[in-house]
């Protein structure tokens, strides 16, 4: 068998392209904007000159990129496209490995603050037997990891890719969770490789999850049909409207968007303010540098197209189960109020096998940056049983 190497990777983004994004984001054209509530349609102008400002004269990519690169990384090749990521080892006596996968917009950048939460514990006050090797891939067409160059690159598919990954890194058990397409991609790795995910934990249910039907009685409960009527009056009112542009037409979005760093601002930092759990002020929760690192990965690495065309192809591979069908590993789920669409807990467990649910005091859609300390400790209290 022909041996893939795993080698090192430290983030660098040459000086010539620190210069075009403050070139671009000098020569901006502005769009006009009506007398009107801030944000009522879409990124408010004042906000948007604010940050992009800063990104210009204020933020530190340099900085930001020391930051990453204290973290290990690594590149190694799958499937004919270099896969980046994030292994850092745990400290403690027997550290045991998960795989933590990311979703749209963010990126690996989601996962900066809660893997030294995760790899070292004792050194925030936490236990070292629950120390984790913390594994943070970015998916393909995110980040630094290469673009997909031809059609298919389903979560179905990033799932093989990651089984394949974790088994040349040598573990032959792990755990995995994710938030947004990462826990699309942690249910799929639980589905297709049961017998090597010892537990899957999630602070978001995939937004394809449907109910199994056919064979048993697929009534649902109340609290489920008022959940189905939530979903459908928020689609009504937009609250999801990118999805659709991003799974019809993610090419005739990418020209713009990977061409203006301040179009790219302003479509990733509005879903970011419109889905955490922020009141309106992003910056309340997620600071803006952090926010800045996240979209400053897309505009370098160009791939803010290949990433929105995750949602085109997930529609060949939709998470969809047959009635008396499950999700073997054990679950644990974070619940955090924010989220814009937390299924009850009956719907999950028609197909997943729940055994912790918690509801978190606060947070949002973005858990690992909004509150990475609380999704640390219960991500470490749901893997303890299962812990070899």
């Amino acid at each position: 068998m022909e041996h893939v190497p795993v080698t090192p990777f430290s983030v660098h983004i040459e000086g010539s392209s620190l210069d075009d994004l403050r070139r671009r984001l000098t020569a901006a054209r502005w769009p006009d904007e009506l007398a009107a509530e801030p944000w009522a349609y879409g990124a408010d102008m004042t906000t948007l000159r604010r940050m992009t400002d800063y990104w210009r004269e204020g933020f530190n990519w340099r900085a930001a990129e020391a930051g990453i690169n204290r973290l290990a990384q690594f590149k190694t090749e799958i499937n004919g496209g270099a896969i980046h990521f994030i292994h850092e080892r745990g400290v403690g006596p027997a550290p045991m490995p998960v795989i933590i996968s990311h979703g749209w917009p963010g990126s690996f950048v989601e996962m900066l603050d809660i893997v030294p939460l995760l790899a070292d514990p004792a050194r925030f006050g936490g236990d070292a037997r629950d120390a984790f090797d913390v594994i943070v891939p970015s998916m393909p067409g995110y980040g630094f990891s290469d673009r997909p160059v031809a059609p298919g690159m389903t979560p179905l598919v990033m799932a093989e890719i990651y089984a394949a990954l974790m088994a040349r890194l040598g573990y032959q058990a792990y755990g995995v969770q994710g938030g947004d397409w990462g826990a699309t991609v942690s249910t799929w790795l639980a589905r297709l490789f049961p017998e090597r995910v010892s537990g899957i934990h999630l602070n978001w249910i995939p937004g394809s999850l449907q109910p199994p039907v056919g064979g048993a009685d697929p009534a649902l409960t109340e609290a489920e049909m008022a959940f189905c009527a939530r979903m459908a009056a928020q689609a009504a009112h937009g609250a999801s409207t990118h999805t659709g542009i991003h799974a019809s037409r993610p090419q005739t979005l990418g020209y713009g968007l990977n061409d203006s760093p301040v179009g790219l601002a302003a479509w990733l930092i509005d879903k970011f303010r419109m889905l955490a759990d922020c009141d309106g002020d992003i910056e309340s929760v997620v600071p803006l540098d952090a926010l800045l690192t996240n979209v400053s990965v897309y505009w370098f690495t160009e791939t803010i197209t290949s990433a929105i065309r995750l949602y085109k192809e997930a529609q060949a591979t939709p998470l969809m189960f047959r009635a008396g069908e499950r999700i073997l590993p054990p679950l644990g789920f974070a619940s955090f109020p924010g989220e814009v669409a937390v299924p009850p807990r009956e719907w999950v467990e028609r197909v997943y096998d729940v055994q912790r649910w918690t509801e978190m005091p606060r947070g949002g859609h973005f858990a690992a940056m909004e509150q990475p300390r609380a999704l640390a400790e219960d991500i470490r209290a749901f893997f303890r049983p299962f812990r070899r």
